[in-house]
């Protein structure tokens, strides 16, 4: 434990759809939904007017319509316009510090001690919200929130306390005032079973957690994560801030409570895993060649399965779908206690593959008066897939975004970062006209 508030941790808010309200003036203050637009497919990020209504990260995208209100815009992702604005935030904390670790495109830890700052809790106050301020004016009104704390866990959690936007600094020796009155669930690696299990026991907050001993809690979850979540919860990491942290896999595994014998709540387990994992690796923006499937079985016994692909995936329906036929192959009799699925050899993202399903049919994300339509062109004999958010430039009306696709038609809103809401037109999907563009320019 350091002696000042030295670590700062940051976490852009709804990063995906801040980027696209940004571009989108027409979205500005609008519900959008950022992820697969397929009736598969799986939101990546919510807007937080979006969430309101109950739309999250990894939900799959037909729930979030049912649950968002007529006009919700959900659209397909552009990883070049996030990775561009990533670089620039990333270029800024570098100059607070050499020793910042990203941990995604949209979040990121700064060791303040490698800096010169005074590290007083009003000096990093000031020193937090002047990197906000520049921020936003940075990328064109993109936010984040702001947790520094004298480590890492209590930085992260600094930072989840006053979103959006906001700004946490946890004194010295106040660390277990702020942690304490948190459900457990605030502390990383706290999942829906743990949690349940603690619960079962009276334990809902880290103040409860702190009360067990290191005996019980690691009786109860084991004797790795026993001993991580008794240190947690007593605020004691000693974790430094490591740069240029490249990850080698991303995995996601859950315990259960009583061993799991039914294959259906089997496959559900799997395909919640695999939506986990998935949604962490297009946030990152990478993706992965093996994926492996972890079982523990009811005596304890613990095995893999991996299959190594031709192409990297990162979509969730297809890592569900291998982890199911390594799960075929395994033993289930007697039952299993725990699951997992990982996805290793690790790449960066290919733009295209961002997010599954492009080529749907969508329906338009507000109702266009017919005064502002050109008229319907006529069907051609090809049809050309446009995904919804997608950039596009026309030689008379400009550059734009793809509202919607479908019966040959594309329906383009023409507007940018500067300009107020656009038209809307409709034209032929196979205009040779309109033509797939670079995200436009946000530079202030």
């Amino acid at each position: 434990m350091r002696r000042e508030p030295s670590i700062l941790h940051l976490d852009l808010d709804a990063f995906f759809a801040a980027v696209e309200q940004r571009d989108k003036p027409s979205l500005r203050g609008r519900p959008v939904v950022v992820g697969g637009t397929g009736g598969r497919g799986v939101v990546s990020t919510a807007s937080y007017e979006a969430r309101a209504f109950g739309a999250r990260s990894a939900m799959p995208t037909a729930e979030a319509r049912r649950l968002c209100p007529p006009g919700t815009a959900f659209l397909g992702g552009r990883f070049a316009a996030y990775r561009r604005t990533s670089e620039v935030v990333m270029a800024l904390l570098r100059e607070l510090s050499p020793l910042v670790e990203p941990v995604s495109i949209d979040e990121a830890y700064v060791d303040l001690a490698a800096g010169d700052h005074d590290l007083s809790v009003p000096g990093v106050t000031a020193l937090a919200a002047d990197l906000k301020a520049r921020i936003a004016v940075a990328t064109g009104g993109v936010t984040g929130s702001v947790g520094i704390g004298t480590s890492k866990a209590v930085a992260k959690i600094g930072s989840e306390l006053d979103k959006p936007d906001g700004l946490t600094v946890v004194p010295p020796g106040e660390e277990l005032a702020v942690l304490h009155p948190l459900p457990v669930r605030a502390l990383g690696g706290v999942g829906p079973a743990t949690a349940q299990r603690l619960a079962q026991i009276g334990v809902k907050t880290i103040g409860d957690l702190h009360r067990l001993s290191l005996v019980d809690l690691t009786s109860l979850v084991g004797q790795a994560h026993g001993a991580g979540l008794y240190r947690l919860a007593r605020a004691d990491d000693d974790r430094p801030v490591v740069t240029d942290r490249e990850a080698k896999s991303v995995s996601a595994e859950e315990t259960f409570a009583r061993d799991l014998t039914d294959p259906a709540r089997l496959a559900t387990e799997i395909e919640a895993l695999a939506i986990r994992v998935g949604s962490r690796l297009q946030r990152s923006g990478t993706s992965g060649r093996t994926v492996t499937l972890k079982v523990r079985r009811y005596d304890f016994s613990t095995l893999t399965r991996s299959q190594t692909l031709a192409h990297a995936v990162d979509d969730p329906r297809q890592i569900a779908e291998i982890a199911h036929r390594l799960l075929g192959a395994v033993d289930r009799s007697g039952g299993l206690r725990l699951l997992g699925v990982g996805v290793s050899g690790l790449s960066p993202y290919a733009q295209g593959d961002l997010f599954a399903e492009p080529t749907e049919v969508v329906e338009p994300v507000e109702v266009v008066e017919p005064a502002e339509l050109l008229a319907d062109p006529e069907p051609g004999p090809s049809v050309v897939a446009w995904y919804p958010g997608q950039d596009v430039v026309h030689p008379d009306l400009g550059s734009g975004w793809v509202w919607g696709s479908g019966l040959n038609r594309v329906t383009v809103r023409f507007e940018g970062p500067r300009t107020t809401p656009g038209p809307v037109r409709t034209l032929a999907a196979d205009d040779p006209d309109l033509q797939p563009a670079d995200p436009p320019d946000w530079t202030p």
